[in-house]
């Protein structure tokens, strides 16, 4: 599983024309499941997500996570992080996890996110989104449950 996490001061999800989320100050997360990716690995992302100190303190040292702020939390499902491009330039998406299973897996990390009481916020899975974010830092951060970078 993949997760690349941004602060932002806002962000904003739209499918077509209808704004379907948003949020203010917190982190917004694409989320990529790849099809050898379990519980073990949404485990690894959810916590990951929770507690990352990359929130500024009093003395502007990255030390305060997204619980101690109180912020919210966008997720957006993205299978492109699987995009492999290594041969040829088109990507190849053959390690991502097909649609129809991904969709629990998308689901659960929701769910779990939910239950840390913080506000969580998501697009529309399998639909095209058009994602705005206004970014704080910038600060982004990429995640992968194999532990490849």
């Amino acid at each position: 599983m993949r997760a690349v996490v941004q602060r932002v001061f806002s962000a904003r999800c739209a499918v077509g024309d209808e704004t379907v989320s948003e949020i203010g100050k917190g982190l917004l997360v694409f989320l990529g499941i790849g099809k050898d990716d379990s519980i073990s690995d949404l485990e690894y992302i959810v916590e990951k997500i929770l507690h990352l100190r990359i929130f500024e303190d009093e003395n502007q040292k990255t030390n305060l996570s997204i619980n101690d702020v109180n912020g919210a939390i966008m997720i957006i499902s993205q299978f492109t992080l699987y995009g492999d491009v290594r041969k040829g330039r088109r990507p190849s998406f053959d390690s991502a996890m097909s649609p129809s299973e991904a969709e629990g897996l998308y689901n659960e990390v929701v769910d779990r996110l939910k239950s840390s009481g913080l506000r969580i916020a998501t697009g529309r899975f399998r639909e095209m989104m058009r994602i705005s974010l206004i970014n704080d830092g910038p600060m982004t951060i990429l995640l992968d449950s194999k532990r490849l970078f």
